[in-house]
């Protein structure tokens, strides 16, 4: 067990001594992509600080697994299975949401991913597509389906996940979308502030991700694709561009993306919007 992981036990579990007490009772917490990964963690860090979490993916496996581990946790929590790079998918996801509980307190827009590595040259206008929409649309068309259910409560916490990629080599099309989301978080911080609405984002950089249920090249049900010949390469440069620009000469982990993502769901934060926590080891 690494060092680094020690820290969190054998299960990847925080140690609820630390986890903030229970910042997020009675709130309902929607995470998207919650079948894995920061997701997965996410989900978790929210139900151990007392949230009611709407488990939400498009692979039943991993909505699955994840919504058995809350359970066993005695974490009272749903599994909604919907696909949110359309904007007819996230309707649906927050209508199982509203339909469940009755309202929406936190929305983590977590999915997304790096389909390719590569040199921007090499990309196809079909690839660059499918980057956008898996990594870009997803956030854009939940915080629209989103955005009417809080307006109505008048009140809500969006925390978007962003990304250090916007400074790194080989994935043009998803630093594209994660510095969209920034952007997103900015605006719609105020535009939405009159709502009692917070607007936030969390920048993880290289995470640790040991949980994964689908391929990273994964882009629709029984559909990956071919890892170019010398992607290995682009890998290597990339992980070490990302390892020079770091304080913190290591990986990060989900349980520490997922407890920067817990302080600003919950109202410790409640004066903080339209900001981005960099939870990247020091990554400039």
């Amino acid at each position: 067990m690494t060092n680094e992981r020690a820290q969190f036990g054998m299960a990847g579990e925080l140690d609820h001594r630390a986890a903030g007490g229970r910042r997020l009772k009675d709130k309902v917490c929607v995470v998207t992509g919650a079948g894995q990964g920061i997701g997965r963690a996410t989900a978790k860090r929210l139900g151990a600080e007392g949230g009611t979490i709407v488990v939400a993916d498009r692979v039943d496996e991993g909505a699955t697994q994840t919504l058995s581990e809350l359970h066993g946790g005695g974490v009272e929590a749903i599994k909604a299975l919907a696909d949110v790079g359309t904007l007819d998918g996230a309707k649906n996801l927050m209508q199982q949401a509203v339909a469940a509980y009755g309202r929406i307190d936190v929305l983590v827009n977590n999915v997304g991913g790096t389909i390719w590595i590569k040199p921007f040259h090499l990309y196809t206008e079909e690839e660059v597509k499918l980057e956008l929409e898996r990594s870009l649309h997803t956030t854009l068309w939940c915080c629209l389906a989103v955005l009417p259910v809080m307006m109505k409560q008048q009140s809500g916490s969006i925390v978007n996940i962003g990304s250090q990629s916007t400074r790194g080599l080989y994935r043009l099309p998803y630093a594209t979308s994660k510095g969209g989301i920034l952007a997103m978080t900015k605006v719609l911080a105020m535009e939405y502030g009159r709502y009692n609405i917070r607007i936030n984002a969390m920048a993880p950089g290289g995470t640790e991700i040991s949980d994964r249920v689908v391929p990273r090249q994964f882009i629709r049900a029984g559909v990956t694709v071919d890892e170019p010949a010398a992607e290995a390469e682009y890998r290597r440069e990339m992980a070490e561009d990302i390892r020079n620009q770091q304080a913190l000469r290591r990986r990060g982990l989900p349980e520490e993306q997922a407890a920067a993502i817990a302080f600003l769901a919950s109202d410790d934060s409640s004066f903080i919007t339209g900001q981005v926590i960099n939870c990247s080891g020091g990554q400039s």
